[in-house]
């Protein structure tokens, strides 16, 4: 009776398993970058173009911006509640140190956001909205259409919102009505910069970050503050820190500008 001989795997036969585990574990890791693509053009597309459509469906029904005067029209978001009580713009042509308007949220405004909230009930975004008869994105929930729920590069939820408010012509980060959105982690803010305006700027074009100055007219732009290594704590605008972000922590958020058409 013969013994069969037992046979092991060969060396090629190895380098072959061993090249199939390195290209999954690769695909693995590559398809985390792509799934994040993905869901960054989808807060684009299904969240932010979403609003600036209901912003400009509103101006179309009601004749005015958001929060505006439709008999007396001043073409500003929370125009007819800044005439209302009587604050007047000084300076002329509604520049001036008092023409700081406050923002139209819903339920509260966004975290670092420079400009107060209005606080007058009937001046509540949603509430805006469903008496044009608008139809908002379905943002988290209902309720909360004003809200987009995503994960971070740690894993983390981070949560974006949208107000609306406007700034005086003089102001440093960009002039007119804007859409102000909150809880962007600085790789989704440069990736939606790039989407909209062809290049990662924080101070030129239609998206740019709250608080950072116009530079010099034909000269480079400058890149936006806070990067991924940066945890929640260091968000905001100014030289950034030394970074200390764990793979615990929450990514840095940074508030961005994003300019309406009118």
């Amino acid at each position: 009776m013969k013994r069969q001989l037992q046979r092991g795997f060969t060396l090629v036969e190895m380098a072959i398993v061993l090249v199939i585990i390195g290209l999954i574990l690769g695909a693995i890791t590559i398809g985390k970058d792509v799934q994040r693509n993905a869901e960054y053009t989808k807060v684009k597309q299904k969240f932010i173009d979403q609003w600036v459509i209901a912003y400009n469906a509103h101006t179309q029904r009601t004749g005015v911006v958001v929060g505006d005067s439709q008999v007396a029209p001043r073409l500003m978001v929370n125009g007819e509640h800044y005439a209302a009580v009587g604050t007047v713009i000084s300076g002329g042509n509604m520049t001036g140190a008092t023409a700081v308007h406050p923002a139209i949220c819903h339920g509260a405004k966004g975290p670092d956001m420079t400009h107060g909230m209005e606080t007058a009930a009937s001046f509540d975004l949603r509430l805006m909205m469903q008496q044009a008869g608008v139809r908002m994105p379905a943002g988290r929930a209902e309720g909360s259409e004003d809200r987009y729920v995503y994960l971070d590069s740690n894993g983390n939820p981070q949560e974006l919102q949208v107000c609306f408010q406007w700034n005086r012509p003089d102001d440093a980060a960009g002039s007119g009505n804007v859409m102000v959105i909150t809880g962007l982690t600085p790789d989704l803010a440069r990736a939606l910069d790039q989407m909209i305006d062809g290049k990662a700027d924080a101070q030129e074009g239609m998206f740019r970050q709250q608080g950072v100055a116009n530079g010099n007219g034909n000269a480079p732009g400058i890149q936006w503050a806070r990067d991924n290594q940066h945890n929640i704590a260091q968000g905001g605008v100014g030289a950034a820190p030394a970074a200390t972000n764990l793979d615990e922590n929450q990514i840095a958020t940074v508030v961005a500008y994003y300019k309406m058409n009118q």
